[in-house]
Protein backbone atom coordinates (compact mmCIF):
# COMPACT_ATOMS: atom_id res chain seq x y z
CA UNK A 1 0.00 0.00 0.00
CA UNK A 2 2.98 2.46 0.63
CA UNK A 3 4.50 2.18 -2.59
CA UNK A 4 1.55 2.49 -4.33
CA UNK A 5 1.13 5.59 -2.24
CA UNK A 6 5.04 6.88 -3.29
CA UNK A 7 4.21 5.64 -6.94
CA UNK A 8 1.42 8.13 -7.25
CA UNK A 9 3.25 10.56 -5.33
CA UNK A 10 6.15 10.55 -7.94
CA UNK A 11 3.68 10.42 -10.87
CA UNK A 12 2.02 13.58 -9.48
CA UNK A 13 5.60 15.39 -9.20
CA UNK A 14 6.55 14.05 -12.31
CA UNK A 15 3.08 15.57 -14.11
CA UNK A 16 3.60 18.80 -12.03
CA UNK A 17 7.14 19.14 -13.75
CA UNK A 18 5.58 18.50 -17.07
CA UNK A 19 2.96 21.36 -17.06
CA UNK A 20 3.99 24.87 -17.74
CA UNK A 21 2.46 28.35 -16.34
CA UNK A 22 1.77 29.19 -20.33
CA UNK A 23 1.63 26.10 -22.28
CA UNK A 24 2.42 25.84 -25.81
CA UNK A 25 6.29 25.58 -27.37
CA UNK A 26 5.60 26.26 -30.47
CA UNK A 27 3.37 29.24 -30.05
CA UNK A 28 5.51 30.73 -27.20
CA UNK A 29 8.72 29.77 -29.32
CA UNK A 30 7.36 31.31 -32.34
CA UNK A 31 6.91 34.77 -30.99
CA UNK A 32 10.32 34.94 -29.23
CA UNK A 33 12.20 33.89 -32.93
CA UNK A 34 9.60 36.75 -34.56
CA UNK A 35 10.43 39.44 -31.22
CA UNK A 36 14.30 39.01 -31.82
CA UNK A 37 13.94 39.18 -35.18
CA UNK A 38 12.13 42.47 -35.45
CA UNK A 39 14.38 43.74 -32.56
CA UNK A 40 17.34 42.25 -33.48
CA UNK A 41 18.73 39.98 -35.84
CA UNK A 42 16.70 41.82 -38.77
CA UNK A 43 18.59 45.70 -37.98
CA UNK A 44 21.85 43.75 -36.94
CA UNK A 45 21.87 41.51 -40.53
CA UNK A 46 21.10 45.08 -42.55
CA UNK A 47 24.16 46.40 -41.35
CA UNK A 48 26.06 43.12 -42.73
CA UNK A 49 24.44 43.67 -45.89
CA UNK A 50 25.23 46.94 -46.55
CA UNK A 51 28.84 46.62 -45.29
CA UNK A 52 29.37 43.68 -47.80
CA UNK A 53 28.55 46.40 -50.74
CA UNK A 54 31.50 47.83 -49.38
CA UNK A 55 34.77 46.77 -51.19
CA UNK A 56 37.65 45.31 -48.41
CA UNK A 57 39.69 48.46 -49.68
CA UNK A 58 37.03 51.17 -49.15
CA UNK A 59 36.03 49.56 -45.63
CA UNK A 60 39.69 50.11 -44.39
CA UNK A 61 40.12 53.40 -46.19
CA UNK A 62 36.93 54.94 -44.06
CA UNK A 63 37.56 53.26 -41.02
CA UNK A 64 40.79 54.64 -41.10
CA UNK A 65 40.83 58.45 -41.75
CA UNK A 66 42.07 60.03 -38.90
CA UNK A 67 38.91 61.30 -37.27
CA UNK A 68 37.26 58.38 -37.29
CA UNK A 69 40.80 56.59 -35.82
CA UNK A 70 40.78 59.16 -33.48
CA UNK A 71 37.17 58.44 -32.15
CA UNK A 72 38.08 54.80 -31.98
CA UNK A 73 41.24 55.36 -29.85
CA UNK A 74 39.21 57.73 -27.16
CA UNK A 75 36.32 55.60 -26.65
CA UNK A 76 37.96 52.33 -26.51
CA UNK A 77 40.82 53.95 -24.26
CA UNK A 78 38.18 56.37 -22.40
CA UNK A 79 36.02 53.33 -21.95
CA UNK A 80 38.77 50.77 -20.66
CA UNK A 81 39.77 53.09 -17.88
CA UNK A 82 36.48 54.22 -16.69
CA UNK A 83 35.68 50.41 -16.83
CA UNK A 84 38.72 49.84 -14.64
CA UNK A 85 37.73 52.63 -12.17
CA UNK A 86 34.37 51.27 -11.64
CA UNK A 87 35.82 48.11 -10.97
CA UNK A 88 37.97 48.83 -7.84
CA UNK A 89 34.64 51.62 -6.49
CA UNK A 90 32.26 49.09 -7.59
CA UNK A 91 33.57 46.69 -5.57
CA UNK A 92 33.66 48.66 -2.22
CA UNK A 93 30.55 50.01 -2.75
CA UNK A 94 29.37 46.55 -3.47
CA UNK A 95 30.95 45.35 -0.39
CA UNK A 96 29.63 48.49 2.01
CA UNK A 97 25.85 46.93 1.15
CA UNK A 98 26.20 43.46 1.77
CA UNK A 99 28.88 43.29 4.95
CA UNK A 100 26.68 46.41 6.96
CA UNK A 101 24.17 47.64 7.84
CA UNK A 102 23.45 51.98 8.10
CA UNK A 103 20.46 54.46 8.10
CA UNK A 104 19.54 55.10 4.73
CA UNK A 105 21.10 51.60 2.98
CA UNK A 106 18.02 50.82 1.03
CA UNK A 107 18.38 54.28 -0.56
CA UNK A 108 21.76 53.82 -1.53
CA UNK A 109 21.03 51.02 -2.94
CA UNK A 110 18.50 51.68 -4.98
CA UNK A 111 20.55 54.93 -6.17
CA UNK A 112 22.92 52.30 -7.59
CA UNK A 113 20.03 51.90 -10.54
CA UNK A 114 19.70 55.25 -11.48
CA UNK A 115 22.32 55.53 -14.57
CA UNK A 116 19.97 52.58 -15.89
CA UNK A 117 16.51 54.49 -14.87
CA UNK A 118 17.84 58.35 -15.90
CA UNK A 119 17.50 59.27 -19.22
CA UNK A 120 21.17 59.82 -20.96
CA UNK A 121 20.94 62.81 -21.98
CA UNK A 122 19.41 64.36 -19.06
CA UNK A 123 22.96 63.08 -16.99
CA UNK A 124 25.26 64.50 -20.06
CA UNK A 125 23.29 68.12 -19.22
CA UNK A 126 23.75 67.62 -15.64
CA UNK A 127 27.17 67.06 -15.14
CA UNK A 128 28.27 68.78 -17.64
CA UNK A 129 26.46 71.50 -16.07
CA UNK A 130 27.85 70.80 -12.89
CA UNK A 131 31.73 70.55 -13.52
CA UNK A 132 31.61 73.52 -15.82
CA UNK A 133 33.84 76.42 -14.77
CA UNK A 134 31.05 78.17 -13.24
CA UNK A 135 29.63 75.02 -11.82
CA UNK A 136 28.64 73.55 -8.17
CA UNK A 137 31.79 71.22 -8.06
CA UNK A 138 33.65 72.57 -11.25
CA UNK A 139 34.59 76.26 -9.81
CA UNK A 140 36.69 74.57 -7.40
CA UNK A 141 38.53 72.89 -9.66
CA UNK A 142 38.91 75.74 -11.66
CA UNK A 143 41.04 77.79 -8.68
CA UNK A 144 43.50 75.21 -9.52
CA UNK A 145 43.17 75.33 -13.24
CA UNK A 146 41.94 72.47 -13.65
CA UNK A 147 39.32 72.45 -16.07
CA UNK A 148 36.68 69.14 -16.44
CA UNK A 149 34.08 69.64 -18.65
CA UNK A 150 34.49 69.84 -22.40
CA UNK A 151 37.64 67.59 -21.64
CA UNK A 152 38.60 63.93 -21.23
CA UNK A 153 38.71 64.25 -17.66
CA UNK A 154 34.55 65.00 -18.00
CA UNK A 155 34.23 62.22 -20.28
CA UNK A 156 35.88 59.81 -17.92
CA UNK A 157 33.41 61.10 -15.04
CA UNK A 158 30.09 60.41 -17.84
CA UNK A 159 31.49 56.92 -18.37
CA UNK A 160 32.74 56.17 -14.53
CA UNK A 161 28.06 57.52 -14.01
CA UNK A 162 26.96 55.45 -16.38
CA UNK A 163 29.20 52.14 -15.89
CA UNK A 164 29.16 51.65 -11.91
CA UNK A 165 26.03 50.06 -11.75
CA UNK A 166 27.18 47.35 -13.87
CA UNK A 167 29.95 46.48 -11.58
CA UNK A 168 27.95 46.67 -7.97
CA UNK A 169 24.96 44.34 -9.65
CA UNK A 170 27.79 42.15 -10.34
CA UNK A 171 29.54 41.60 -7.29
CA UNK A 172 26.62 42.09 -5.09
CA UNK A 173 25.18 38.68 -5.34
CA UNK A 174 28.28 36.55 -5.34
CA UNK A 175 29.11 38.55 -1.72
CA UNK A 176 25.83 37.97 -0.90
CA UNK A 177 26.41 34.09 -1.32
CA UNK A 178 30.00 33.76 0.01
CA UNK A 179 30.89 31.94 2.80
CA UNK A 180 31.76 33.50 5.92
CA UNK A 181 34.00 30.46 7.08
CA UNK A 182 36.80 30.77 4.05
CA UNK A 183 37.61 34.30 6.06
CA UNK A 184 36.85 32.92 9.40
CA UNK A 185 39.83 29.80 8.39
CA UNK A 186 42.22 32.12 6.73
CA UNK A 187 42.24 34.50 9.87
CA UNK A 188 42.72 31.00 12.37
CA UNK A 189 45.36 30.35 9.89
CA UNK A 190 47.33 33.34 10.68
CA UNK A 191 46.67 35.44 7.30
CA UNK A 192 46.31 38.76 7.57
CA UNK A 193 42.98 40.90 6.06
CA UNK A 194 44.72 42.01 3.06
CA UNK A 195 45.97 39.25 2.48
CA UNK A 196 42.80 36.99 2.83
CA UNK A 197 41.35 39.54 0.53
CA UNK A 198 43.43 38.82 -2.00
CA UNK A 199 43.68 35.24 -1.84
CA UNK A 200 40.35 34.38 -0.11
CA UNK A 201 37.80 36.64 -0.93
CA UNK A 202 39.32 38.32 -4.65
CA UNK A 203 39.69 34.74 -6.61
CA UNK A 204 36.01 34.03 -5.90
CA UNK A 205 34.88 37.11 -6.75
CA UNK A 206 37.04 37.53 -9.69
CA UNK A 207 34.44 36.12 -12.43
CA UNK A 208 31.86 38.39 -11.23
CA UNK A 209 34.36 41.55 -11.93
CA UNK A 210 35.56 40.34 -15.18
CA UNK A 211 32.15 40.26 -16.30
CA UNK A 212 31.11 43.44 -14.67
CA UNK A 213 33.69 45.10 -16.32
CA UNK A 214 33.14 43.61 -19.84
CA UNK A 215 29.93 45.57 -19.52
CA UNK A 216 31.10 48.73 -18.34
CA UNK A 217 33.12 48.53 -21.15
CA UNK A 218 30.99 47.73 -23.82
CA UNK A 219 28.25 50.35 -22.57
CA UNK A 220 31.30 52.94 -22.50
CA UNK A 221 32.44 52.61 -25.67
CA UNK A 222 28.80 53.06 -27.45
CA UNK A 223 27.32 55.58 -25.56
CA UNK A 224 26.01 58.62 -26.91
CA UNK A 225 23.91 60.61 -24.77
CA UNK A 226 25.61 61.10 -21.40
CA UNK A 227 29.03 61.87 -23.00
CA UNK A 228 27.92 63.96 -25.78
CA UNK A 229 27.62 67.08 -23.82
CA UNK A 230 30.36 67.06 -21.41
CA UNK A 231 32.82 65.79 -23.74
CA UNK A 232 32.82 68.88 -26.19
CA UNK A 233 32.97 66.77 -29.25
CA UNK A 234 36.37 68.42 -30.36
CA UNK A 235 38.46 66.56 -33.09
CA UNK A 236 41.49 68.95 -32.09
CA UNK A 237 41.07 68.18 -28.47
CA UNK A 238 40.27 64.36 -29.52
CA UNK A 239 37.61 64.29 -27.42
CA UNK A 240 34.87 62.80 -29.78
CA UNK A 241 33.36 59.81 -29.39
CA UNK A 242 32.96 57.03 -31.92
CA UNK A 243 29.10 57.07 -31.63
CA UNK A 244 29.39 60.79 -32.36
CA UNK A 245 31.25 60.36 -35.05
CA UNK A 246 28.65 58.19 -36.26
CA UNK A 247 25.74 60.40 -35.77
CA UNK A 248 27.74 63.19 -37.31
CA UNK A 249 28.61 60.78 -40.78
CA UNK A 250 24.57 60.12 -41.19
CA UNK A 251 23.95 63.93 -40.81
CA UNK A 252 26.51 64.46 -43.63
CA UNK A 253 24.19 61.32 -45.21
CA UNK A 254 27.90 59.98 -45.32
CA UNK A 255 26.11 56.33 -44.81
CA UNK A 256 28.93 54.41 -46.27
CA UNK A 257 31.30 55.95 -43.45
CA UNK A 258 28.65 55.27 -41.06
CA UNK A 259 27.96 51.77 -41.82
CA UNK A 260 31.64 51.11 -42.03
CA UNK A 261 31.93 52.65 -38.55
CA UNK A 262 28.76 50.53 -36.95
CA UNK A 263 30.66 47.39 -38.20
CA UNK A 264 33.45 47.43 -36.50
CA UNK A 265 31.01 48.61 -33.09
CA UNK A 266 29.03 45.67 -33.99
CA UNK A 267 32.11 43.73 -33.98
CA UNK A 268 33.90 44.96 -30.89
CA UNK A 269 30.10 44.53 -28.97
CA UNK A 270 30.32 40.52 -29.96
CA UNK A 271 33.95 39.61 -29.10
CA UNK A 272 32.87 41.84 -25.65
CA UNK A 273 29.57 39.69 -25.54
CA UNK A 274 31.69 36.18 -25.95
CA UNK A 275 34.15 36.57 -23.80
CA UNK A 276 31.28 37.27 -20.94
CA UNK A 277 29.77 34.46 -21.75
CA UNK A 278 32.98 32.27 -21.72
CA UNK A 279 33.46 33.68 -17.98
CA UNK A 280 30.07 32.68 -16.95
CA UNK A 281 30.23 29.87 -18.27
CA UNK A 282 33.43 28.72 -16.32
CA UNK A 283 32.04 30.35 -13.25
CA UNK A 284 28.99 28.11 -13.42
CA UNK A 285 31.37 25.15 -13.88
CA UNK A 286 33.11 25.88 -10.80
CA UNK A 287 30.36 26.35 -8.78
CA UNK A 288 28.76 22.92 -9.97
CA UNK A 289 32.15 21.22 -9.07
CA UNK A 290 31.87 22.33 -6.11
Amino acid sequence: MKMSNTNNENRTLKKAKKARVIPGFGLTMGVTVTMLSLIVLIPLASVFAYALKLSPNEFFTLISKETVRDAFITSIGSSFIAALINVVFGLIIAWVLVKYEFPGKRLMDGMIELPFALPTAVAGITLSKMYAEDGMIGRYFAHFGIKISYTRIGLLIALVFIGIPFIVRAVQPVLEKMDDQYEEAAYMLGATPTRTFFKVILPELRPALLTGFGLAFARGIGEYGSVIYISGNSAKEHTQMISYVIMQKLNYIDYKSATAIALVMLIISFVMLFVINIIQVRQARRVNAQ
